[in-house]
């Protein structure tokens, strides 16, 4: 094995891991004027793909199950916030003309909706904010008369109605399209049942209806958009292996963080009730030291067993104790942990802990005055080149001491594929950052925050990292760097 001083000058190796236990940016300090514009450039390139609900367009004929079929996917969405937005809520008022001949009025033509303010309301909710949502009266046939519906923004927004696939603007809003198809009798035997019902049509007036606007409507303008649909649901309601599908894709996409949708070697693990309590816990500036490690300890070990998922396998039978024979897998044997110290070092007992007896190298990267000379300390395996390699660093900020981490590990001949960046939070600008320069490395990482402040610090973040581990402070001095080495 061997320990590398690169580009080193007066200072000693001891000095500059005292110095690496100051605010952790996970990132090498740039000059303040270069940061402010290096880090603004990335933070207009994140804000693009800031956080979306997930829409879900459900479109088909009058009386076809549409409403069934949201409700039912509502329901199996009962943990996710869900809103629904009906178009019927946007038809036009009628003007007093129209008023005196509403019987010949067409509710099923597309010029019949303001698509523009439902537009406009769709907009506001997708960028997270609450809209008012008229209700149409049907007996006055103004949206007015009642108060508006409050709808506040949420993970799934469900966009129902007949024609909400006719105009390619409210379609392009869409993430999924859903067609319910029912056959003409059974939607014709529904929409007397409901019209003479619950709105005491007369059969006779039901039946003029549909023949003259609601079955042309129909043929005119609604089932030409079927071919718009993603998913085709066959008998609507009653379809429920069709429901479950589609909430089981839903919950995939709901799991999948924007991000990962632009970078395919970016894996978020998935949230549960107990990683978004352990992450309340250590983001909690309350929370003592002896827990903080406690849970920060427990999401590291779930990061580095993801990590783990993701390295190559051979096929493996073996005989159990019944003496019968078991089909499974054999480990990657070839592999390493590198630490970027020192934070990175928390998460070497977590890797020793699923790896009996693995060889773990570290790193210090440190910038060196103001002349842009960069410090690099390296102290790894012989044969790194051969291995694939864990990288540890529990915190992705700017991404700028990744890059020159993963960059150090190319240099040495570690294939690109070969390297796992493993940190338990990342920001989006480093994320953009290192995906951008390293497409072929894989990054996993338990949640990804909304970015970095003005001082360079990722937000909400949990404070600096390696101070609240370790229980030191600025003044502390850091364990000598060959304390924990376990290279053999």
């Amino acid at each position: 094995m061997r320990f590398k001083i690169l580009g080193m000058g007066s200072a000693s190796a001891v000095d500059l891991i005292e110095a690496s236990s100051g605010v952790h940016f996970s990132g090498l300090l740039m000059d303040r004027k270069q940061q402010n514009g290096h880090t603004r450039s990335l933070m207009s390139e994140t804000e693009k793909f800031h956080k979306q609900p997930f829409v879900i367009g459900v479109a088909g004929g009058a009386a076809s199950g549409k409403t069934t079929v949201c409700d039912m996917i509502i329901h199996q969405l009962h943990d996710q916030r869900v809103v629904l937005v009906n178009q019927d809520s946007f038809y036009h008022n009628l003007t007093p003309e129209e008023l005196t001949q509403v019987h010949e009025y067409n509710f099923d033509h597309p010029d019949a909706f303001d698509t523009e303010e439902l537009l406009s309301s769709m907009d506001k909710l997708r960028h997270g904010e609450p809209v008012d949502i008229p209700k149409y009266d049907f007996k006055s046939y103004k949206n007015n008369v009642f108060p508006p519906r409050r709808v506040n923004p949420a993970d799934v927004i469900i966009l129902e109605g007949i024609l909400v696939f006719h105009d390619p603007r409210v379609r392009e809003l869409m993430n999924m399209k859903i067609f319910v198809d029912t056959d003409a009798d059974v939607r014709l035997a529904r929409r007397i049942r409901r019209d003479t019902v619950e709105k005491a049509r007369d059969i006779a007036a039901v039946l003029d209806q549909y023949s003259k606007f609601v079955k042309p409507a129909f043929d005119d303008f609604i089932l030409p958009t079927k071919k718009y649909a993603d998913i085709i649901i066959p008998r609507g309601g009653d379809n429920h292996v069709a429901i479950d599908l589609i909430v089981q894709h839903i919950r995939t996409k709901l799991g999948q963080h924007d991000l990962c949708k632009i970078y395919p070697n970016l894996y978020v693990i998935q949230s549960t009730f107990q990683i978004r309590g352990m992450h309340t816990l250590i983001r909690d500036a309350k929370t003592t030291k002896h827990d903080f490690v406690f849970y920060a300890d427990r999401l590291i070990r779930l990061v580095v067993e993801h990590g783990l998922g993701h390295l190559p396998f051979t096929e493996k039978q073996v005989t159990s104790p019944t003496g019968s024979v078991y089909s499974g897998v054999d480990f990657c044997k070839r592999l390493c942990g590198v630490s970027v110290i020192r934070s990175g070092e928390s998460m070497e007992n977590a890797l020793r802990a699923c790896c009996k007896g693995i060889k773990i190298g570290k790193i210090l990267i440190h910038r060196e005055g103001d002349n842009g000379q960069q410090l690099i300390y390296e102290k790894l395996p012989s044969d790194i080149s051969n291995r694939h390699v864990l990288l540890l660093d529990p915190i992705l900020g700017t991404g700028n001491s990744a890059v020159q981490a993963i960059s150090l590990l190319i240099s040495k001949g570690v294939p690109e594929p070969n390297i796992i960046f493993l940190n338990l939070i990342s920001a989006p600008q480093g994320l953009h950052v290192v995906c951008k320069r390293f497409p072929r490395i894989k990054i996993v990482t338990s949640e990804i925050e909304i970015g970095l402040n003005g001082d360079f610090r990722v937000v909400p973040g949990m404070g600096e990292f390696g101070d609240r581990y370790f229980g030191t402070d600025d003044e502390d001095q850091v364990r000598p760097l060959h304390s924990s080495c376990s290279l053999k």
